[in-house]
C-alpha cells in the first residue's frame, strides 16, 4: 500500500497568485494509469473563476482552466507535469483544448494517449514534453463542425497483446444532439498508434442502432464493420441496448435500456471486455434504474454480465459512480460506488463485496476508483484530500477484503507523513521539483 500526493506545479500557482486558503478555485482528479515499468500518470484539472476578472490582463486576477498530466516515478516522486487546455501566461496557445471528461492510456511504446469525448485523442511523449500527434473531434451540432475534424477515440484501454480497446462516437444517433459515444471497437494485436499511424478499429458492439438521421458524412474510415466504415445500417446488431433488454426482460419498459448510455470499456483480457451500460437518467431519483456491466467478447457476442448486484442496494446511480476497471493480466474486474467495492472473476462471478455500511470500509465513500495497474494494484483517489491510494490486490480475491482494510488503516499514517513534507493548504499539494511543460 502506498499513498501519493496529487500535486500542482508551484510555478503555476505563483503566476496566478492562487491562494489555496481563498475561494474561487477548484481542483479535480479525472484519471490515472500506470506503466509496466512502474511510472504513474495522473490527469487532473485546475480552474479559477472570479466574477470581477473578465477581461483582466493581470494573471493574478484572470480566470483559468488547465488540465495537467503528472508523471510519478516508481519511488512516488513527481518528475514532470504537462500543462494544457489554455496558454500559460506569456506562452504559446495550447495545442490541446481543455476537456472535462478525459482518460489516459499508456501505449506499448510508452507514449501517453489523452482521449476525451466525443472522440479526440492526443499523444504525449513519455516525458510529457511534446505533443506527438493529435486527432481532434469538436463538440456541437454536425452542421457546426469544423471540417478539419479527424477523430480517433473517446477512450482507449490497452490489452496485454497491445490491442487498443476503444469507445468511439457518432452523429445522427436517435434523437441525440451532436456526437454521442456509441461504438465499442478493437484494433489488431501489435498495431501502433503514432504520428502518421492511425490503426483500423473493428467495431464489435454498438449501443444504439437507431441511425435514421445519419448520412454518409457521419462515418469515419478508421472505424469499420466488415469491409466498410461504420455508418447507418452497417454496424454490429443487435445493439447492446436491445440485447441487454432481452437478457433482463425489460424490453419496452420505462426503466429499461432505451436511450441508455455507456462509459469507458475495460479489458478483462485480449478477447473479453466489460462495457458499462446505464439506463436513461431522469431528473428525479434513479435509484433502481437498470444498469449492466456487460461481458462482450472480441466477436461481439454478449457473454453475460458481471453478476451479484442489486438494482437498488448496489446502484451506481447514487453518486453517479459509473466506472468499471479491469486487470487483463489476471482476468478480474472491479467497481466502486457509494455502497461498496466489488470484485469479479472473468466468468462474471462476484468474488468480493466490501459494504460501505460496515465500519472498516466506510472510508471508501470518499474515494473514486480510477484504474487497475499492470502490477495488479487498484488506484483510488480521495475526492477531497487529493491523494492517490494504491491498493495491492492479492492473487486470491477471497483475500481482497483484508488487503483493502489494511490499506484504509494505513492511509491516515501515510497522509500524516506527506502533510509534514508538503504542508498542503485546503488539500492543494504544491510541488516545485517536477519539470513543467506547457503544451
Amino acid at each position: 500500500m502506498t499513498v501519493l500526493p496529487i500535486t500542482v506545479p508551484a510555478s503555476l500557482l505563483d503566476v496566478h497568485h492562487l491562494a489555496p486558503e481563498a475561494g474561487g478555485w477548484g481542483f479535480r482528479v479525472d484519471h490515472a494509469v500506470a506503466s509496466a515499468v512502474g511510472d504513474t500518470y495522473v490527469l487532473t484539472g485546475l480552474r479559477r473563476y472570479r466574477a470581477h476578472a473578465a477581461g483582466s490582463a493581470d494573471p493574478a486576477e484572470q480566470d483559468f482552466g488547465y488540465q495537467l498530466v503528472t508523471r510519478y516515478g516508481s519511488d512516488g516522486k513527481p518528475t514532470a507535469t504537462a500543462v494544457f487546455g489554455q496558454a500559460v501566461p506569456g506562452g504559446s496557445p495550447s495545442a490541446i483544448p481543455e476537456r472535462e471528461v478525459t482518460t489516459l492510456a499508456v501505449l506499448p511504446d510508452g507514449a501517453v494517449a489523452v482521449s476525451s469525448k466525443p472522440g479526440s485523442t492526443h499523444l504525449l511523449s513519455p516525458d510529457l514534453d511534446e505533443v506527438l500527434a493529435s486527432w481532434p473531434m469538436s463538440w456541437g451540432w454536425k452542421k457546426e463542425q469544423d471540417t478539419g475534424d479527424d477523430p480517433f477515440a473517446a477512450s482507449i484501454a490497452v490489452t496485454p497483446a497491445g490491442r487498443l480497446l476503444c469507445m468511439t462516437s457518432g452523429y445522427g444517433l436517435s434523437n441525440w444532439a451532436g456526437a454521442h459515444p456509441n461504438i465499442v471497437a478493437v484494433s489488431e494485436p501489435g498495431t501502433a498508434l503514432g504520428p502518421g499511424l492511425k490503426p483500423v478499429l473493428r467495431a464489435i458492439a454498438t449501443l444504439d442502432t437507431r441511425t435514421d438521421c445519419q448520412s454518409d458524412a457521419d462515418s469515419y474510415a478508421h472505424v469499420r464493420y466488415g469491409d466498410e466504415p461504420v455508418g447507418r445500417g452497417n454496424r454490429p446488431s443487435p445493439s447492446l441496448a436491445e440485447a441487454l433488454s432481452e437478457l433482463t426482460g425489460t424490453s419496452g419498459s420505462l426503466y429499461g435500456y432505451l436511450d441508455s448510455t455507456m462509459t469507458r470499456p475495460a479489458a478483462l483480457g485480449d478477447d473479453l471486455f466489460v462495457v458499462p451500460v446505464f439506463g436513461k437518467t431522469y431528473r428525479s431519483t434513479n435509484l433502481g434504474q437498470e444498469f449492466s456491466f456487460a461481458l462482450v467478447d472480441d466477436r461481439g457476442v454478449l457473454r453475460g454480465r458481471l453478476g451479484g448486484l442489486h438494482l437498488r442496494e448496489d446502484s451506481p446511480f447514487t453518486g453517479f459512480d459509473f466506472t468499471v476497471v479491469a486487470d487483463p493480466y489476471r482476468a478480474r474486474a472491479f467497481h466502486l460506488n457509494r455502497y461498496g467495492l466489488y470484485a469479479w472473476s472473468a466468468d462474471g462471478a462476484l468474488r468480493a463485496r466490501m459494504s460501505t455500511a460496515e465500519k472498516p470500509f466506510k472510508p471508501l465513500v470518499h474515494f473514486a476508483l480510477l484504474e487497475c495497474t499492470p502490477a495488479g494494484e487498484l488506484l483510488l483517489a480521495h475526492r477531497k484530500q487529493h491523494l492517490l491510494l494504491r491498493v495491492p490486490v492479492p492473487q486470491d480475491l477471497d483475500d481482497l477484503t483484508g488487503a483493502v482494510e489494511a490499506a484504509l488503516k494505513g492511509y491516515g499514517r501515510e497522509r500524516t507523513a506527506l502533510k509534514k513534507q508538503y504542508t498542503p493548504v485546503n488539500w492543494l499539494w504544491s510541488d516545485s521539483a517536477a519539470t513543467v511543460n506547457p503544451l
